[in-house]
């Protein structure tokens, strides 16, 4: 199939999911995008990447990126190539180089031989290899002598439309091409910059469109040089990451013409949401899904949209999930539709028995993604409403399902193309523990914070049952308990009932800004930020003594956090007898905050 039919042509006439395209998508048809420009450059197929990063962490945790953790990563890549699982590239990713060499000399003592003993490893075994660059930012970098003239007043950063900086960068990156590096990660560029010159006389906007402008020339005629290259964009590119509680459209806004020189962009690193969830890593998932549809109504088709959202680890940038709900997180990246996916962390986390399955679900999402029918369909996963993510080709279809909210719902799996069939009998391929997804024709109903994925047509067949999360559990009942919750202090709120019968007790705190939005709060990463039940207290009281409450998001997290969800065993719990329940946060900047409750039966 050629790359023309793979991806979705932005048109006015473009009917998706509901049956209307997005107001960007409509402008930019009205403008005259169209697909040639969108969809291009682009990748002639999806491909997978290794990310080394998060097997170390020198951000939010003190693991440093050394040859030998690179080579032991390389050497897991090669294992886990041999048990089924594609890679075909490798990113080293950041601060891999020498604070005084101006991105051409790698870190010593980490890289006692320098990148060529790595390099041709990858070569020789198939692999291409990547670099990450921090753009125009100095982050663990210092100025070369070259840039100075490029410099603005802090010293922090050089614009890319003045003095000596650019041309040097299009020159490292002419460099490492030559040593073979054929993926180019570009990450916390700030087109903000400006020497003191320019920004005396020249207003922001103008400084973002001049470095804009200069920096998407530079790509484009790098990549007319070497047509082989792949580049991505990170931090900078536009959209907002930080929360998925912000109003939309973007307060930074995408500016789709990156998708002239870049293959895609990323939609933000994983972090949990701002929905509440009592598993942990489901807040996570949700995040990620949430960001993938808000870059898509931006205007991005979805297969230049790199959700970020699979990684193992042993890092404080990963939470130390090490390999916690990583089936669903697996599944989800690669449902989402993006073409660049890519796996991050310690593959030595995946055993034998783990690489054969994520091969099986890889190879069966690798040949759904390179149909270009990936479509998104049901609501805003930040808005708390059911939605999910569905593939189609010839020969049948697959849905992967996600219900955010502390409630049962359903949703319906619609059809993705005007010309597919009727769904007919489908199968549950794939669903967390717990509660057993009651799937009725084309409808299908899930447990709270519960997803499930679903075949059609040839996927709905043995070979492609991919088995129980068992380390996500969802309650098999769920129902709202009445509690009035009142301000006791600053950051405190407190209910009292009679403690309910028939279940485990869940506590819901949120917090949110003066002006109704929720409110993050930052507490720091790994070594020495403060564990987040430290920072939001959930406390129950019954007959004189405290109740112990399960938590899953007690860990430090160093990309912030709006909610705390509990449990408390129906074990503890003396039904009828008064049940006071405390809620805290210590946030030192106004907030407010608000408790339900619900009780669950496992």
């Amino acid at each position: 199939m050629n790359s023309a039919k793979r991806f979705v042509v932005v048109s006015a006439a473009l009917v998706l999911i509901g049956g209307t395209c997005s107001a960007a998508q409509y402008a930019l048809a009205q403008k005259g995008y169209s697909r040639n420009v969108l969809g291009s450059p682009t990748l002639p197929d999806p491909i997978s990447i290794y990310n080394n990063w998060s097997a170390y962490d020198e951000l939010s945790d003190n693991i440093p990126l050394t040859q030998d953790l690179a080579m032991r990563e390389l050497d897991n890549v090669i294992r886990l190539r041999k048990l089924g699982v594609r890679f075909d590239y490798y990113m080293m990713d950041a601060f891999w180089f020498d604070p005084d060499g101006g991105y051409r000399t790698w870190r010593q003592p980490n890289w006692p031989n320098g990148p060529d003993a790595w390099i041709k490893k990858c070569q020789d075994n198939g692999i291409r290899p990547g670099m990450w660059f921090s753009s125009n930012t100095l982050v663990k970098i210092k100025p070369a002598p070259q840039w100075r003239d490029s410099l603005n007043k802090q010293g922090s950063a050089m614009s890319f439309s003045e003095g000596g900086f650019l041309p040097d960068f299009v020159d490292v990156l002419q460099y490492w091409y030559g040593h073979g590096i054929r993926m180019f990660k570009f990450d916390f560029v700030d087109l903000t910059v400006a020497t003191p010159k320019d920004e005396a006389t020249l207003t922001k906007a103008e400084i973002v469109r001049r470095n804009a402008t200069a920096f998407r020339n530079a790509l484009a005629a790098f990549r007319t040089q070497h047509p082989d290259v792949v580049l991505e964009g990170f931090n900078g590119f536009g959209g907002v990451l930080d929360s998925t509680s912000y109003p939309f459209p973007f307060k930074d806004p995408v500016d789709l013409r990156w998708l002239g020189v870049l293959d895609a962009q990323y939609s933000g690193d994983p972090r949990p949401g701002d929905v509440p969830e009592m598993n942990f890593w489901r807040s996570m998932d949700i995040y990620s899904d949430h960001q993938v549809r808000r870059f898509q109504e931006s205007g991005l088709p979805i297969e230049r949209i790199d959700s970020t959202g699979f990684m193992v680890g042993k890092t404080g940038t990963i939470y130390y999930r090490g390999m916690h709900a990583w089936k669903g997180a697996l599944i989800l990246m690669l449902a989402r539709g993006g073409w660049m996916n890519t796996t991050h962390g310690n593959l030595e986390l995946i055993g034998e028995d783990e690489a054969r399955w994520f091969a099986r679900v890889q190879s069966l999402y690798l040949h759904l993604q390179s149909e270009g029918r990936i479509k998104t369909f049901g609501g805003i996963p930040g808005n708390v409403q059911t939605y999910g993510f569905g593939a189609l080709d010839a020969n049948g279809s697959v849905y992967v399902m996600v219900n955010p909210g502390q409630d049962m719902a359903k949703i319906r799996m619609p059809l993705l193309s005007q010309a597919q069939k009727p769904l007919g009998q489908g199968r549950l391929l794939f669903r967390d523990a717990g509660f057993v997804p009651r799937l009725n024709e084309d409808t299908i109903e899930l447990g709270p914070g519960q997803m499930a994925m679903v075949g059609f047509g040839k996927y709905a067949t043995p070979a492609y049952d991919f088995g129980i999360q068992q380390d996500v559990v969802i309650p098999r009942a769920i129902r709202p308990v009445e509690a009035e919750f009142k301000s006791i202090g600053k950051g405190i709120i407190q209910a009292t009932i009679p403690a309910p019968a028939g279940g485990d007790l869940r506590l819901i705190m949120q917090q949110y800004s003066p002006d109704g939005s929720l409110r993050r709060t930052w507490a720091g990463g790994p070594p020495n930020g403060t564990n987040m039940d430290k920072v939001f207290l959930l406390k129950a009281e019954q007959e004189g003594r405290e109740l112990p409450i399960r938590e899953d998001y007690n860990r430090v997290i160093w990309a912030g956090l709006s909610w705390a969800a509990g449990e408390i065993s129906q074990n503890y719990l003396h039904a009828g007898e008064p049940l006071t329940l405390t809620f805290q946060s210590t946030e030192k900047d106004p907030v407010t905050l608000k408790g339900s409750l619900y009780l669950v039966d496992y």
